[in-house]
């Protein structure tokens, strides 16, 4: 039997997918609340939000920018109260798609090869073939997120990128098998395949039933699963994850993993991959959000555990 704490669920604040944060937050508080937590939901807007003060933990299901870019990490470390997921530094650089480039390419992990833009420009980049991706290269939930098949669409995909971020990341786009790897506590869940019935994996796509079929485990011989978990769990550590996150991993026709993206905050909604991943090793909702607010208790102040 757990204890019984006071749990503050931070969801919604000021970001681009506040609607997705509001939904995985009140998932989760409902959740929490079902084991017998006392929860309280708080929408925080920056410099205007108080914690609790019987605040045990906080349970973040914020997503997008100031809650996964390291800036609430930033005041909660402030304020010395235990958090859930990745530290202030690690959701900086895995919340930068450029940074996160960086830091695989170093790590050995394999990633698409990519060019970086500041602004917009008429010219296709010499050297490049599409088709492309163009991404924000700090927004989440596929927010700003280009698909450009032919060189003539290029210019008006990168003004439309460019209108979420000052920096544009162009990335081969890989064609294959779209997956993603759930890591809690430094172990790969099972692997989830991604099949949008039409398109792309996008912001529609992602958040609208019915659009994309999912698939845990993957459909992918088991050593293409073990290749992908690992290119997985290397991405993880080469931005500095902890606790838990979600990477997401294309996988080439020739079954070569390829790592897209790190979310330190992924989604806890009805739709959500990280809890269909957890489903399939057998750990149901409401215990996986136990444990991930177990992981962030190891962190709490000997003085002020039971």
């Amino acid at each position: 039997m757990n204890a019984k704490l006071n749990i503050t669920v931070m969801l919604g604040g000021p970001s681009a997918e506040r609607e997705v944060s509001l939904r995985s937050g009140a998932a989760v508080a409902a959740a929490l609340r079902e084991l017998g937590h006392t929860v309280t939901e708080l929408d925080p807007q920056p410099g205007r939000w108080q914690l609790p003060p019987a605040t045990d933990v906080v349970l973040l299901a914020l997503h997008g920018t100031y809650g996964e870019d390291g800036t609430v990490q930033r005041e909660l470390d402030a304020l010395g109260v235990p958090y859930t997921g990745c530290d202030a530094e690690a959701s900086r650089v895995a919340f930068d798609k450029i940074l996160t480039k960086q830091r695989c390419l170093a790590a050995g992990v394999p990633t698409p090869r990519y060019e970086v833009f500041r602004e917009a420009t008429g010219t296709w980049p010499d050297a490049w073939r599409p088709p492309v991706v163009l991404k924000p290269a700090r927004q989440g939930s596929s927010v700003g997120l280009e698909f450009v098949d032919r060189r003539e669409d290029f210019p008006a995909g990168l003004t439309r990128a460019l209108a979420h971020d000052r920096e544009v990341l162009m990335e081969a786009r890989i064609a294959g098998m779209e997956t993603t790897v759930g890591i809690l506590d430094g172990v790969p869940l099972p692997v989830v395949e991604v099949q949008p019935r039409a398109g792309g994996y996008d912001y529609t796509n992602k958040y609208t039933a019915g659009n994309t079929e999912y698939f845990c485990p993957a459909r992918l011989s088991p050593e293409t699963t073990a290749a992908v978990q690992t290119a997985a769990l290397g991405a993880y550590r080469a931005v500095g994850a902890r606790d838990y996150a979600r990477v997401d991993v294309m996988v080439s026709k020739d079954e070569q993993p390829f790592v897209l993206e790190v979310n330190t905050l992924p989604g806890m909604t009805a739709l959500s991959l990280l809890p269909k991943a957890a489903a399939a090793a057998g750990l149901a909702f409401g215990p996986l959000c136990q444990r991930l607010v177990d992981l962030a208790l190891r962190r709490r102040p000997a003085a002020r555990r039971d």
